[in-house]
Order: structure tokens, then C-alpha cells, then sequence
């Protein structure tokens, strides 16, 4: 044998021992090392390898108890030819009889994978994951527990067909009240995450000839799901109170909807355009699918309250996930809805997959019961509002003139329009080359008239300390991109306002503008060089500073806002409208101008 194939890493996380009986097994079962081969002795092996021979006739002793090897007497030790797996290498291919599988499948539409991140760079792709969030010590711990004797015999002489009426008793009591759900054990199915549990409904509840709503932008795979099933797809447009209710909806058997956080815009369905589209559904005695698995993160007010738990009639179907909390690999979900519906659904979970790991459900149903998971939600909530309102701020800082975001109140997530001309594919690209990665929105929509200017940015898999510097690349990059077109200080219209007549023009007087994500502010600037601002509907975002002119620049500076830096503008008023431009002369901002003292 060529002890060469066997390489050991001091950086695996594996003993040196683990290693060598992980690649010995790797070798013998895919016959590199052949069957009945000699393997050299413990003292050779230990020789080559650099090792203490303990290493090796620990490694050995283990591979010959689990058949791995044999020993024959006076001989020694040999890869046993029982645990070779067969090798066919019979060539296949040029032969007429082979079946057109291109014929055969119905294929969903391939969505685009998002794009590797490497190590160092800044990503805002909502796939990304922060692996320093996963609850580590606290899984171990509940794995553990969950593989005692006791537990062991009670979940697995369980009904394999059942779910772990511990993990049931757990949702029921812990998760769907959060949501203002009841519900009983007969109403609840455990699935392999979300996604699985929306597989299932759309199996059992969509075909040909069902008519089904869906968002617009939404959710791809979802999509993809129904057209497995050609069912009839009406693709509901989505506005800032969330899908929009219209005579759209009208015989539509169907409704999908994602209405805590917006898939992909993160806007929040308000609580009157819930209680509409409930009022459809019964007026067209339509199934809502309320798919809920981003329902814990709200930073800005209360969270609504879920469809389900307002649905007196039965016929909201809620979906939603252990995995956002827990981690994206540990594949969790599970689905609330009447009791025949979830007979069903747990039939053909059945016949498909039979169930979610028996001891995963009992190690999460710990987790729960142990109080991990309500201790983590705190924590991440943390977390996610820290990074979320991060990135709100640099982008309200950087990029002032060129984005709006849409209206939400927390998530993970934050859709972003740029200026009318950009074209966001080349964004996309070129800010990847930079190390920042953002996400192209185009796989969202189903239909024509795209908008070329949006993507979208999410806060799962960046550190808050890195949000800042990598969305300054970025407003750097859309001024690059969007140099050619935007306004310059020496074309600008209007007139140059400098030194005396510039004072003059902000003593005293009123800005008003929008941020970025759409609420109104207000800007005093007071005689004495002091300032207000209030921002919001009901001016609950405040702060104070300082303003002066030095030269022909205007000055401000934030005692909070605005990472409370001094920052100076050439200012340009047009009419009522001013314009501030950088010292490079780019535009940075528009807002409008109230004369002297009516800002008291």
C-alpha cells in the first residue's frame, strides 16, 4: 500500500488518529487500496506518518473491530475484501436505447445560485450565514440529552410516522402564542423545514385547474412548486402595505403571501390590509398560505399579529421555521392548519420522506423546553437590530440622493431602488470585484417590466462593524456608475449660493427632506448656529447640532445622526429646492428650502 494517499492535517479539527482511520476507510471502500491488500505494520505506518505508534494501533484496532480490516495469523494485516464496495466501469454513452431524460422531467425554472463569497469580503446576500450566531454549546448539550437511554427508547418506539409530541407541545405553547395562535396537537405537523412544509400544501392543493395567487416580486421557489403542478398562476403586484387586495384576486382558489416580512422587499402587510384580504378569502372561499418564517424580528413597533390567529374560518394554512432561529442546516419547519389538511399533509409527508430525524425533534423540543430558544431570539434580535439599523444609517449617510428603501419594520433584509439609470446587474457585478456582495433581484419576478435599478442587501452574514466601511465601497461605486449622469456643481441649475449670501439663505430657515427609507425629516437651522432635526411621522427620531458656513461651504454636524461627523456641501438653490454637491462637485442631496424663520 502506498502510505502516500494518506495525508494528515494539523489543522483538521479530527485527531490524528481519527484521521487516519477516516482516510484507511475512504481508501478501502472505494477500492484505491485493493481488496486483500497488506497494509503496512503499525510501527512502519507510525514511522512514515510521523506519529506515535500508539496512534496507529489505537486507529488499526478500531478499523479491524468495525470490518474495516482483518489479520491473518503469522501474516499481518489486510483490507478485508467484504467492505469493497462493486465498481461498475462499463462506459455508458452513443448507445440508441438510452433514455431522453430531456423528454422526461419536468423541471422547475433554475433560479440562480447565489455566488461564492470568499473569506475577507463583506457580503450582504441573504443566504450568508454567521456561523459565530449558532448556538453551539447550547446544541451540544440538548443533542446529548437527547440521546440518553430514556430518550432514545421513547422516541424511537414512537409511531414513525408521529411527531415528537414533546416538540408539538412546544410549538403549541411557546412559538404559535407569540403570534396570537392557538392551536391543538391534531393542527400542528413538523416538516423538514419550511420549505418541505410548502411542498407538501401545493401537492395537496394545487393543480391544473387551481388558481393561485402569488407576490410580485415573491418568492421563486414557491413558483416553481406550482408550475410542477401547471397550476394557473395570477401574479399579484405588492406595494408598501404588502399584497395588494383587488379584484385581481377574484376566483383564485389560492393565495400565497408572506405578509411579516415581504419576500423579497421586506415590507410588513398592515393590519387593515390583513383584515381585507381575509375578507377576500371568504368572499371567494379562498386557502391562504401564510408563509411566517422571518416573524421574530421586528425593531420598529409591535409585531402584527399572524393571519392564522386572526382567522376564525379555518382557512388560513400557516408555515413557518425553527431553522431561521436555530440554524439554516438543521432543516425544521412546520405548518398549522385544520386537522384534516394536516392528516393529510403527514400522509404524504409519509410516502415521500416519512419524517423529520427523531432525534433532531427532540434535541430542538429540549432546546425549546430548556429555555435556549427564548434566550436566543433576545440574542439575535439584538443582533439583527444593531446590524439592520447599521445598515439603514450608512446607507441614510452614503447615499442620500441615489437609493430608497422600502418601507419596513425590521427582518433581516432591505430592498433598495437606486437612481432611475442604474442598472443594478452591473452593480451587482462590479461591487463582487470589490469584495462586496450584493444580491440581483431579477429571479424574484415572474413577469415583464423589471425594474433595473433595485437590489437587495441583508444583514445575516456580516458583522455590524463591517456594515459601514462596505456600504462607503458601495456609494463609491454608484457615484462611479453614475457619474456620467448626475448632476455636477458647475452645470448645476440655480444659483451658486457663497460666503455671506450663503449664511444668509440657511440662518433661520427649514429643511425638509425624506431619508432614505422614506420617513420625512426636518431641519431647523436656528440664528445662533444651533440645529434640529426630527425624523418620522410623528418626529420620533430627534437630534441636535451645529451648523456654519466656512468659505463657500455649508457646514453640519450631528450630535447622533449622521455617525456625528462634520461634513461640508457647496450649496446650489434652485427655486425652493437646494442642492448640495461634495467637494468633488458630485450631487449629494436635493431638499426644500422654507424661508428665514419658519423655523422659528
Amino acid at each position: 500500500m502506498n502510505t502516500a494517499l494518506i495525508y494528515l492535517d494539523p489543522g483538521s479539527p479530527l485527531t490524528l488518529q481519527n484521521q487516519i482511520r477516516e482516510q484507511l476507510v475512504g481508501l478501502i471502500v472505494s477500492g484505491v487500496v485493493a481488496p486483500g491488500t497488506r497494509l503496512p505494520s503499525t510501527r512502519g505506518l507510525a514511522d512514515q506518518l510521523d506519529v506515535s505508534r500508539t496512534t496507529v494501533v489505537l486507529a488499526y484496532q478500531q478499523l479491524l473491530a468495525e470490518g474495516f480490516l482483518i489479520t491473518r495469523q503469522r501474516s499481518g494485516i489486510y483490507a478485508n475484501p467484504a467492505m469493497v464496495g462493486e465498481r461498475c466501469e462499463r462506459e455508458i454513452g452513443g448507445d440508441p436505447r438510452r433514455v431522453d431524460w430531456r423528454q422526461r422531467l419536468r423541471e422547475p425554472r433554475p433560479t440562480a445560485a447565489p455566488p461564492a463569497v470568499a473569506r475577507g469580503e463583506d457580503s450582504f446576500l441573504d443566504g450568508s450565514v454567521d456561523a459565530s450566531l449558532y448556538p453551539l454549546a447550547q446544541w451540544r448539550e440538548v443533542s446529548r440529552l437527547a440521546l440518553a437511554s430514556r430518550e432514545i427508547r421513547e422516541w424511537s418506539a414512537r409511531n414513525r410516522d408521529a411527531d415528537d409530541p414533546m416538540l408539538i407541545e412546544q410549538v403549541r405553547t411557546k412559538i404559535l402564542p407569540r403570534r396570537g395562535i392557538r392551536a391543538a396537537p391534531e393542527e400542528i405537523l413538523i416538516t423538514v423545514g419550511a420549505q418541505q412544509a410548502l411542498g407538501l400544501l401545493v401537492q395537496l392543493l394545487a393543480d391544473r385547474g387551481v388558481r393561485v395567487a402569488v407576490e410580485e416580486p415573491g418568492y421563486p421557489d414557491f413558483r416553481d412548486l406550482l408550475s410542477l403542478r401547471d397550476a394557473s398562476v395570477v401574479h399579484q403586484p405588492v406595494d408598501d402595505e404588502g399584497l395588494q387586495v383587488d379584484q385581481r384576486l377574484d376566483g383564485c382558489q389560492l393565495i400565497y403571501t408572506t405578509p411579516s416580512h415581504q419576500v423579497p422587499t421586506a415590507v410588513t402587510m398592515s393590519t387593515a390590509r390583513r383584515e381585507q384580504l381575509l375578507a377576500k378569502a371568504i368572499e371567494q372561499d379562498a386557502i391562504i398560505i401564510e408563509d411566517d418564517a422571518d416573524s421574530e424580528r421586528n425593531y420598529l413597533g409591535q409585531p402584527h399579529p399572524a393571519l392564522r390567529g386572526m382567522d376564525r374560518g379555518g382557512r388560513v394554512v400557516y408555515v413557518s421555521s425553527l431553522s431561521k432561529v436555530l440554524a439554516p442546516w438543521l432543516r425544521l419547519g412546520f405548518m398549522v392548519a385544520s386537522p384534516e389538511l394536516i392528516a393529510a399533509a403527514r400522509e404524504l409527508r409519509r410516502i415521500t420522506v416519512r419524517h423529520p430525524p427523531p432525534h433532531d425533534q427532540r434535541a430542538a423540543a429540549l432546546f425549546l423546553a430548556l429555555g435556549y430558544y427564548d434566550s436566543m431570539l433576545v440574542h439575535l434580535g439584538q443582533v439583527f437590530r444593531d446590524r439592520w439599523v447599521a445598515m439603514r444609517d450608512a446607507l441614510n449617510h452614503y447615499l442620500q440622493r441615489s437609493v430608497v428603501t422600502a418601507p419596513a419594520t425590521g427582518g433581516t433584509t432591505c430592498w433598495v431602488q437606486g437612481p432611475p439609470e442604474l442598472d443594478a446587474r452591473n452593480l451587482v457585478s462590479q461591487a463582487a470585484r470589490r469584495g462586496v456582495h450584493v444580491e440581483e433581484v431579477s429571479r424574484y419576478f415572474a413577469g415583464p417590466g423589471q425594474p433595473r435599478n433595485c437590489f437587495r442587501m441583508s444583514v445575516r452574514g456580516i458583522p455590524v462593524g463591517r456594515i459601514r466601511p462596505a456600504v462607503a465601497k458601495l456609494s463609491e461605486l454608484i457615484r462611479d456608475i453614475d457619474g456620467g449622469l448626475a448632476e455636477r456643481l458647475e452645470a448645476a441649475r440655480g444659483t451658486w449660493l457663497r460666503g455671506a449670501d450663503l449664511h444668509r439663505a440657511m440662518c433661520g430657515s427649514r429643511v425638509r427632506l425624506d431619508t432614505v427609507y422614506g420617513d420625512p425629516c426636518t431641519i431647523d437651522l436656528m440664528a445662533d448656529g444651533t440645529m434640529v432635526g426630527r425624523a418620522g411621522y410623528a418626529d420620533e427620531d430627534c437630534d441636535t447640532g451645529r451648523w456654519w458656513v466656512d468659505g463657500d461651504r455649508w457646514f453640519r454636524q450631528w450630535k447622533g445622526w449622521a455617525y456625528a461627523e462634520a461634513v461640508g456641501y457647496f450649496t446650489v438653490l434652485d427655486g425652493t429646492t437646494i442642492k448640495w454637491f461634495n467637494e468633488d462637485g458630485r450631487l449629494v442631496n436635493r431638499a426644500n428650502l422654507e424661508p428665514a424663520g419658519a423655523g422659528g
